[in-house]
């Protein structure tokens, strides 16, 4: 009795959290670890399952990093990095398309084998994501995108139809050249552009640290004023920069909080959006 009591006591918990994002739009950026364990695999897509199921609307935005580099090792394509960063000639922008599509669509297999109607997409159907020609520090790295324009109208028709968005990170520009789009760059964008209630990026680390070197520092909430204060103290930096720079302009233009959670811990999707606790870092508008 003990046990089911906990049971009723964890959905009440979480009744709050449902009625508050009630037919609200929830972002969920899909990568790192979380894609490679066939086990962690299958409790993520079981939680944004959920999600669905209890009135919200998911959509999916993914990456493929890991999955790309195997391919590109397969057909013997030497990888080539500019300052940390993938180059990305014509060769491997043919395997970066194939895998991400490949990807993409087990991910609606999953989403369909649990009884949900999902679409994959990438950001040319529709014309998604309008990009230009990514530069770092002035060096070239090829066929690397900055998206400059989202075009949302084929995410909201699949929504309306109540159809689970998933999405690959590829778009064009004006003369229709296709580029790879890093798939955070691209959830905020488009999480921008549907004015999400919610965006969640699925990483590898448990959230923001004040020390990263302290794991008793990790920060539950923090307002964007306070993120910008650390970053200009030199207080984070590293990898976590690009990351942190997305949340502070997804928050900035109309997305109403942004959590970076673990996606190693199982069921962390579950976890953050129905406890009170929540896990990984909520960054939030100052005047929340």
């Amino acid at each position: 009795m003990d046990k089911l009591l906990e049971k009723a006591g964890t959905l009440i918990e979480a009744l709050p959290y449902i009625q508050a994002f009630n037919k609200k739009i929830v972002v969920v950026k899909y990568g790192g670890s979380a894609m490679l364990d066939e086990n962690l695999k299958k409790k993520v897509i079981q939680d944004i399952v959920l999600l669905k199921l209890v009135g919200m609307q998911p959509v999916i935005v993914h990456g493929g990093g890991k999955e790309i580099s195997k391919w590109l090792e397969k057909v013997n394509i030497e990888p080539h990095f500019v300052n940390g960063l993938r180059f990305t000639d014509d060769a491997t922008m043919e395997v970066v398309e194939m895998v991400l599509n490949k990807v993409n669509k087990e991910l609606v297999q999953m989403i369909g084998e649990l009884g949900m109607k999902a679409v994959g997409i990438s950001g040319k159907d529709g014309s998604l994501l309008h990009c230009h020609k990514k530069e770092v520090e002035g060096d070239d790295i090829g066929l690397v995108g900055e998206v400059s324009e989202v075009n949302p109208d084929i995410i909201f028709d699949l929504l309306e139809k109540d159809f689970l968005p998933v999405i690959c990170p590829v778009g064009f520009d004006k003369e229709y050249t296709s580029y790879n789009v890093n798939a955070d760059d691209a959830a905020c964008a488009i999480a921008k552009a549907l004015k999400a209630e919610k965006l969640a990026f699925l990483t590898d680390v448990e959230g923001v640290y004040k020390d990263f070197n302290d794991k008793s520092s990790l920060i539950e909430k923090i307002s964007i004023s306070e993120i910008e204060k650390f970053i200009e103290n030199g207080q984070m930096g590293g990898g976590m920069l690009p990351k942190l720079s997305n949340c502070i302009d997804a928050v900035k233009n109309g997305v109403n909080r942004v959590t970076i959670a673990d996606g190693r811990v199982a069921h962390c999707l579950l976890l953050e959006m129905f406890t009170n606790k929540g896990i990984g870092t909520m960054i939030v508008g100052d005047q929340l």
